[in-house]
């Protein structure tokens, strides 16, 4: 087939096809047809920066259509399976150390070919192709989570994708709540546009749905933040406050800042026991991250501070005031943890600021990096507390071992403590070999890691942050319920709301939750609804010039092309198109393709010509 014929039927394809749900079996099909064709159009390995460039020699339009035209009916598709393919030639790279630069290499490929393809897709066809959720057959004969294009570039952290406009348009789309997710009976979620976006009036915006969107979410989670750490502040006080030995019970800041907890516990841990169902069923266990471990952890010391409490007050004086600092002692820890959440809430509300973003990114990533180094710290800090137990054994008088522990932590925070084996030669060589391995060798590794987790982050710094608002966007609103109660009003739903699910119909239960949530969260949706209905500034024009700037610089149009002069100008016979644009863009060079395209383009033209100056002479003769 021709590349006219490609492109031609590939433009037709995607304007014709309407959104369809093919099988996980055909979806596997196309997997393995776009495997083969990345295998034949990378045999070797290949510089990866020559993979990314708009004017690569390899990923060229003829091959972006090629691609294209494999999906046949399926191009809506293509992105999806680009991706699967990607990440089926990332586990291959991993597993196959001899050829991880082809295997990259291909990756790649896949993944800057599902950004052309996305870049070629008609306009009102970007956000089905992002956005609509397929399956595919796993190697064991079972059917696959069910992930869209999106999901599955944020799960694999496919930076070219993400950072693409396309994919961004949508990610803000959904940040903003223009798109909005709808529940169908299969508990399955599609996204489709908001229907009042569109519409002016107040009262069309009040909807309890709007509290699910991400940007309303964060602004939410941002304000009870803040409640809530103002609360731990007083709460951890109440030591100092309440220094009574006969009085027992609940200071009133430990009950607001636990009934807070334990909202939060239930978000977390209990309530959404159908959602994490959910978000292993129908997504997968990688949307679990960084996050979601502290909170789980704030979580779990919060009930264990809760439970020693309950049991301090329970039991005698003398264990209460056991139990009493036991409480308040997980309640210390708590304290970085929530600052640190807080923090990561405050993030998106900065998320113009780059350097914001890129920031926290590194630091994760930095995070990542130093669990190689506490994985080695670890081997061979049990290596040493071996060694020197055996050596404090041996005189027959055994120190605790705590102790030793507690000296070998000193020692890898710059205090080594010599004097405590000063009684034992051997001892003291040891604990040289362990400050020598621990603070020569192994914190040098780290600093190492560190600096090789910075240098890929800043390096492609724009493309990292882009991903990383994708993935925060897109998490809000992956698997959420189904009816929205933000903690600490989830509590509201637990008692009240929840237990009618399975007693009245589901119209009625419907009703039951628009009620509530209207009346619950009557000044958030009203503060949700004005701004949408009059401060918007996608639809004021006049908000959006006060907080940006006009665009004074509009190009593309004959206004611009060859401008006409005014005025005292005009009369004087002054011209600024004295050349046509036309003519001025005549000497540009082709930047739409590569250096080696433009001179295999200019040689066959002139073959062409040369053959056509020989048929001339062949006739003449």
């Amino acid at each position: 087939m021709s590349r006219i014929d490609l492109q031609a039927e590939d433009q037709t394809s995607l304007l014709s096809v309407e959104s369809v749900q093919p099988s996980p079996d055909t979806l596997s099909k196309l997997v393995r047809r776009l495997r083969t064709m990345t295998l034949t159009l990378l045999p070797v390995e290949v510089p990866l920066e020559s993979l990314d460039d708009p004017t690569s020699r390899i990923i060229t339009p003829q091959v972006i259509s090629a691609y294209m035209a494999s999906a046949g009916d399926f191009v809506e598709a293509l992105p999806y399976c680009l991706l699967r393919a990607r990440k089926e030639f990332m586990w291959d790279a991993n597993h196959n150390p001899a050829d991880y630069g082809e295997n990259l290499g291909r990756a790649i490929a896949c993944e800057v070919l599902a950004r052309r393809v996305i870049h070629r897709a008609p306009p009102d066809r970007i956000t089905p192709m992002m956005s609509t959720r397929f399956m595919h057959r796993e190697i064991d004969g079972d059917e696959s989570e069910k992930v869209s294009a999106l999901e599955m570039a944020i799960d694999s952290h496919c930076t070219i994708f993400l950072s693409s406009t396309e994919a961004q348009d949508v990610v803000n789309d959904l940040w903003k709540g223009h798109l909005v997710q709808k529940h169908d009976v299969k508990h399955d979620i599609d996204f489709m546009p908001f229907t009042e976006h569109t519409h002016d009036g107040f009262w069309s915006h009040m909807s309890p749905s709007r509290l699910a969107v991400p940007r309303y979410q964060n602004i939410f989670r941002i304000l009870v933040w803040a409640i809530f750490l103002l609360v731990y502040s007083q709460a951890v006080r109440e030591p100092l406050d309440k220094i009574d030995p006969d009085y027992h019970d609940f200071d009133t800041w430990e009950i607001i800042l636990y009934t807070m907890a334990l909202s939060f516990c239930f978000e977390a841990l209990t309530l959404p026991f159908t959602q994490i169902y959910k978000l292993l069923r129908f997504v997968s266990w990688r949307a679990f991250g960084f996050w979601n471990f502290i909170s789980f952890m704030i979580d779990t010391l919060l009930f264990s501070a809760f439970i020693l409490r309950i049991v301090g007050i329970a039991s005698s004086e003398t264990n209460n005031h056991a139990m009493r600092l036991r409480s308040f002692q997980c309640l210390s820890f708590v304290a970085p943890m929530i600052c640190l959440t807080f923090n990561a809430e405050l993030i998106p509300i900065f998320d113009g600021y780059k350097y914001v973003g890129t920031m926290q990114i590194c630091i994760a990533r930095m995070l990542q990096e130093s669990s190689m180094f506490f994985g080695l710290l670890a081997i061979l800090g049990v290596g040493f507390l071996q060694g020197l137990y055996a050596l404090d054994a041996a005189d027959g008088q055994q120190e605790n071992p705590f102790e030793l522990i507690n000296v070998l932590i000193q020692a890898l925070l710059q205090a080594p403590n010599y004097e405590w084996f000063k009684s034992s030669p051997a001892g003291l060589g040891l604990y040289y070999l362990w400050n020598v391995a621990t603070a020569v060798i192994l914190l040098n590794v780290l600093i190492s890691l560190f600096s090789s987790a910075y240098d890929d982050v800043v390096e492609d710094a724009a493309a990292e942050y882009l991903a990383y608002f994708a993935d925060k966007a897109v998490g809000m609103v992956r698997a959420p319920d189904q009816y929205l109660y933000p903690a600490p009003f989830n509590l509201i739903e637990l008692v009240f709301i929840a237990p009618l699910e399975y007693i009245v119909p589901t119209h009625t239960y419907k009703t039951i939750n628009k009620w509530m949530m209207s009346i619950v969260f009557f000044i958030p949706l009203a503060a949700i609804a004005l701004f949408e209905a009059e401060l918007d500034p996608s639809k004021n024009k006049w908000v959006k010039d006060w907080l940006s700037h006009p665009d004074q610089g509009v190009i593309g149009g004959a206004e611009s092309q060859d401008p006409e002069v005014d005025g005292e100008d005009a009369e004087r016979g002054l011209k600024i198109s004295t050349v046509p644009f036309a003519e001025l863009i005549e000497v540009f060079p082709d930047t739409t393709h590569s250096s080696e395209a433009v001179i295999l383009r200019e040689v066959r033209d002139l073959k062409q010509q040369i053959e056509e100056l020989k048929k001339l002479i062949s006739e003449k003769a």
